[in-house]
């Protein structure tokens, strides 16, 4: 048997040396549980493979689990890492393989939202059948609104109120953010792009 000094070392893990990822801007929205398990939902607006800011309603205490199901990202999970005003900050446990998608994933969404593809043409607009709507915000206001058009990727309407850029609201059964003002309403980008317009236009209907 080795004595104490003779036994050879565990060598130190070295989390210093694990590689440090770079936050891109992102606006994407989601939802997010806490360690007692209540959900709220919640827009990411910087990420990295490595941890995330988050504009939360509840923040949670540092080194609380958090997990998280975010758009076009998908599940993510990991601890508080500081709480900050309106949110925290998040770190992001993942294999080195979720890592390197979820990079790919940010890379695209950091040019989407550089290139302003959401207010481009891409996709056509077109006036829907049924022009009445109601946009609802995450603390249940509602409002009545009208369609100047809608696209695959969003909607153009008229409403009394003015939402700030980047608030999460759902339109009919549509989640979606601002993405711009106008004299006699906002533009909207849907939270995923739809396929057919006809899904977009039964989704804008409130039964």
């Amino acid at each position: 048997m080795l004595a104490p000094d003779q036994r050879p070392q565990r060598p130190a893990r070295q989390y210093v040396q694990l590689p440090r990822f770079q936050r891109v801007k992102v606006s994407v929205l989601g939802r997010y549980m806490l360690a007692d398990r209540r959900e709220f939902p919640c827009q990411i607006l910087e990420m990295s493979p490595g941890d995330a800011l988050v504009v939360a309603p509840v923040p949670g205490s540092e080194g609380e689990r958090v997990i998280a199901y975010v758009d076009h990202i998908g599940r993510i999970e990991g601890e508080v890492k500081s709480r900050v005003d309106g949110g925290f900050v998040m770190d992001v446990v993942a294999s080195g393989r979720k890592r390197d998608k979820m990079a790919a994933q940010l890379t695209w969404l950091a040019n989407k939202d550089i290139l302003n593809l959401p207010e481009d043409r891409r996709h056509e607009r077109v006036v829907p059948d049924n022009r009445h709507s109601t946009v609802v915000l995450e603390d249940g206001r509602r409002y009545n609104c009208k369609i100047i058009d809608i696209s695959l990727s969003g909607a153009a309407i008229e409403i009394a109120v003015r939402p700030a850029m980047g608030t999460p609201i759902t339109l009919g059964r549509m989640r979606a953010r601002v993405v711009r003002h106008f004299p006699d309403g906002i533009a909207v980008e849907f939270a995923s792009a739809q396929e057919m317009l006809t899904v977009v236009q039964q989704n804008l209907r409130v039964n």
